[in-house]
């Protein structure tokens, strides 16, 4: 049963972002959903006068692999609540030379290299079919780029997210194919939360922070050291960023009508619904 609670931004990212000193009015909800536990308690509170809602993508302590985190309910929790547009902050590791670390890149574009993550909500007797060729919200990416820019932080607007399994890091053979495919940053988290989204009915704008190059750059291979270090100080980036961009997000716009996908995307006559399943995608078709 969806909660009556109503926060039209969610965030979903890693430590620091659910602990900001400028979040005001904090308190958490537990949610229980049809598939499940999300990755933690949502944290919600107001920030630059506008509510908003936080999810620690790997929970609070850090504790799930990226093929561990159970998206579906992460998803169905941030519905619930009343969530239209869902900002996605996470590391990634550079393809390119001017994809430099602490620098910041709002893709365009993602290849799903992951095996057997849950990607979808359908099956069980309800098909459907959500078109992908564009897969985020790029009116609210673009404005969030924008506000980078403005900000002093290093950005660039477009590009592919190659989103591997893990949780290893890239064998050098691999990180130096990706490069000759045109991807641009390499993460283990977007794919499986952008199809979701999409399937979901929401605003789905990613932020990916680039922490290494991966390890096809001589003498910078990655190591959790580095990417440790790096991050830091990508957390203070993208809290200023924040600040600035969830009061503007909801005017931002959406070009792509990303809602409208998933109420035309079902092959299976409302009539045919399993009970049971219908009862668990109720509020996400409705």
């Amino acid at each position: 049963m969806a909660k009556k609670v109503l926060v039209e931004i969610g965030v979903i990212g890693g430590t620091g972002l659910y602990a900001m000193q400028e979040l005001k009015k904090i308190r958490e909800i537990s949610i229980k959903t049809p598939f499940g536990s999300p990755s933690d308690n949502i944290i919600l509170g107001v920030l630059s006068g506008i509510k908003a809602a936080f999810l620690p993508r790997h929970g609070r302590k850090h504790a799930m692999l990226p093929g561990e985190i159970n998206q579906r309910a992460n998803m169905w929790a941030l519905k619930s609540i009343g969530v239209k547009i869902i900002i996605s902050a996470s590391a990634v590791g550079s393809l390119r030379q001017e994809l430099a670390p602490t620098h910041f890149v709002f893709p365009d574009q993602f290849v799903d290299q992951t095996k057997g993550r849950p990607s979808t909500f359908f099956g069980n007797g309800i098909v459907g079919h959500v078109p992908l060729a564009e897969p985020f919200c790029m009116n609210i990416s673009d404005m969030m780029y924008k506000e980078a820019k403005k900000l002093g932080i290093k950005a660039h607007k477009g590009g592919t997210y190659c989103c591997m399994e893990g949780p290893g890091f890239s064998t050098k053979a691999e990180s130096n194919f990706h490069r000759k495919m045109g991807y641009s940053i390499i993460g283990m988290t977007l794919a499986t939360e952008a199809k979701l989204a999409r399937e979901a009915g929401f605003h789905y704008a990613p932020v990916s922070l680039v922490t290494d190059y991966d390890c096809w750059k001589e003498g910078e291979e990655v190591d959790q050291r580095q990417v440790s270090k790096t991050m830091r100080a990508n957390i203070e980036n993208i809290r200023r960023l924040l600040l600035k961009v969830i009061p503007l997000a909801a005017g931002a716009g959406c070009r792509n009508h990303c809602p409208s996908f998933a109420k035309n995307a079902l092959l299976t006559h409302k009539e045919n619904f399993p009970a049971g399943t219908y009862a668990k995608l109720k509020l996400l078709l409705e």
